[in-house]
């Protein structure tokens, strides 16, 4: 008698006669095999993205792909955290930016320009982010597999990034896979819980480029290796030589950006071929557009007590002797603006009367009168060191006018920030420090002039007001706004505010030296969305300005060992943007 094997209804349903008759009956169809393989070897990492939604259907689709990879023991550890919101997106690309100029500093010079080549704006530009996390809170000897192989919950959430990338492939979708970030960051940004880790962010939208190879291999970063050195026989080759691995305010949307972008690839030039530049430039069209022709400096000035403490080689009525001749058109500051045809708008945050009267009383050029505003004099100053620089009344009030300059200022043009008073790069070491994490030490400079006894002097004023403001202790103390209070000045406070004036009304801001950049991250940390509208005017000689320009993910324009405060680097950077926003005018365009 012949009986029938038993099929289950579910599960397999094949023999092990039929599987020994036919070993490779499993495999797909020849057509569909050759598809899988296609889109496996189209797999690229996409980093220009159209702004177009993708529809919720297709989505859905790619996720539950990436829900489908394998995972040890079942475990199924990945979490997918789906990210439309543009202000986390907004942080998230400024921590990029950070961590891809902190790297670029530990590089060779060649990679270095490599690296801060590659473009991160897939972040702000895709219409969806995923953080991929994995769940790691059950214990390694409680998952199968996990015991001998403590990482392989991690492998897993790789295998589900890789299925999901795929998948997005297939559907014709763009994948960026992002790992420039600290992973602390990352997981504060996203509110991750302890035990939770992540693997990076994935850019997901319409891709806005079709790369015919690897972007890094395309770049010249790297080429694949031919598959036979990656395969070993039986056991790792005895003698091989083989080589390591080698190692409230909004942002401008992804319409914008994309758009931006879009309008400098129609240029007769290639693309990217002004460098930073180009980047620059594209920021300020997105935020404000191609017909930007027009700028203002903001130049905000203030005496400083912690002057009276030796920490500078020139006398505090210095800044009233500058100030004047900013007033009359002949200090270097102004008369850099006047050459790169901006406005000028000097701001008396607090420079002593009569100093600036006995000033006065000698001058009889009166070649052009800026746009002037006094603040009322602030109460209370104190030497950073024994005593805090102001009151919190007189921080907010400074704050908010500079905030009105600012909108008023951003409705013209592109704002340029300059600053004049003596003792000011103390106050800007003190606020690095403080805002950064950096020693104290390290954030001192010589400052114009100075030599080894007032660096010395400054050294010991800067650590011993930071470490007063670190034994404050309270969340109050920290924010950015006490922080000011403790540590900076009237016209920090001014040029804080007139960043975030300027970010209200929809401009750019152009950046000079320190004291410009600790007021740009005082900003940043009370309005993240300020980060997208900031250029780096110019790398100053101040030892901290590298660490302040990287905390703010900005590359200089210019890096030429400049020394004068009173806005010179960022009215010379501003003239540059401005002639390139006109060559891009004049530039002939070709046709799609």
């Amino acid at each position: 008698m012949t009986w029938e094997r038993p099929v289950p209804v579910v599960g397999d349903v094949s023999a092990a006669s039929q599987r020994a008759a036919d070993p490779s009956g499993w495999a797909f169809p020849a057509d569909q095999r050759a598809a899988a393989y296609a889109v496996i070897e189209a797999r690229r990492d996409v980093r220009r993205f159209r702004p177009d939604p993708i529809p919720g259907g297709v989505l859905r689709r790619v996720l539950g792909a990436a829900h489908v990879a394998p995972s040890v023991g079942h475990s199924q550890p990945w979490r997918f955290i789906v990210v439309r919101d543009a202000d986390i997106r907004t942080r998230a690309g400024l921590l990029a930016d950070r961590e891809r100029l902190r790297q670029a500093a530990q590089l060779e010079p060649d990679a270095a320009r490599r690296l801060k080549d590659l473009k991160l704006e897939g972040l702000r530009e895709a219409p969806v982010g995923v953080v991929v996390c994995c769940d790691r809170r059950t214990p390694a000897a409680g998952v199968l597999g996990r015991a001998t192989f403590a990482d392989a919950d991690m492998w897993s959430c790789a295998a589900a990034i890789e299925n999901l990338w795929l998948a997005a492939r297939a559907e014709g979708l763009g994948l960026g896979w992002v790992t420039l970030f600290q992973p602390d960051d990352i997981a504060a940004l996203m509110h991750l819980p302890p035990g939770v880790v992540t693997l990076g962010w994935l850019c997901l939208g319409w891709p806005d480029e079709r790369p015919p190879e690897p972007g890094l291999q395309r770049a010249g970063w790297s080429s694949r290796l031919p598959l036979d050195d990656v395969v070993f026989a039986d056991r790792w080759p005895a003698t091989a030589a083989t080589a390591q691995p080698p190692s409230h305010l909004r942002a401008p949307d992804a319409d914008a950006l994309v758009a931006a972008r879009d309008e400098g690839d129609r240029l007769l030039t290639p693309p990217g071929s002004l460098g930073v530049l180009d980047r620059a430039v594209e920021r300020i069209v997105a935020v404000r557009g191609a017909d930007t022709s027009a700028g203002t400096l903001v130049l905000a000035a203030a005496d400083h007590p912690v002057a009276a403490l030796g920490v500078s080689a020139f006398a505090p009525d210095v800044t009233a002797q500058v100030f004047v001749a900013s007033e009359t058109g002949v200090a270097l500051g102004v008369a850099a603006a006047i050459g790169a045809g901006l406005a000028i708008e000097l701001v008396d945050a607090g420079v002593d009367p009569s100093a600036l009267t006995v000033v006065r009383a000698g001058v009889t050029d009166t070649a052009i009168g800026p746009n002037r505003t006094t603040l009322p004099a602030a109460r209370d100053r104190g030497d950073l060191a024994h005593t805090d620089a102001m009151s919190d009344a007189d921080t907010e009030r400074c704050v908010n006018a500079g905030r009105t300059i600012g909108r008023t200022a951003g409705e013209r043009g592109l704002v340029a920030l300059g600053e004049i008073g003596i003792g000011n790069t103390t106050v800007a070491a003190c606020l690095a420090a403080a805002l950064t994490g950096m020693d104290a030490a390290e954030a001192v400079g010589l400052g114009a002039g100075a030599d080894r006894a007032i660096l010395d002097r400054k050294r010991d004023i800067v650590e011993t007001a930071v470490r007063r403001w670190r034994s404050a202790g309270s969340p109050e103390a920290a924010t950015p706004l006490r922080t000011l209070a403790m540590l900076g000045g009237p016209e920090v406070a001014v040029l804080t505010g007139v960043l975030l004036g300027a970010t209200e009304v929809g401009t750019v801001t152009v950046l000079d030296g320190l004291a410009t950049g600790v007021a740009a991250l005082l900003a940043v940390k009370i309005e993240p969305a300020v980060a997208d509208h900031l250029v780096a005017g110019q790398r100053s000689r101040e030892r901290a300005h590298g660490r302040v320009l990287t905390d703010l993910g900005c590359e200089p324009l210019l890096d030429l060992r400049i020394r004068s405060g009173e806005g010179v680097g960022a009215a010379l950077a501003t003239g540059l943007l401005l002639q390139t926003l006109a060559m891009r005018r004049r530039t002939a365009r070709v046709a799609y």
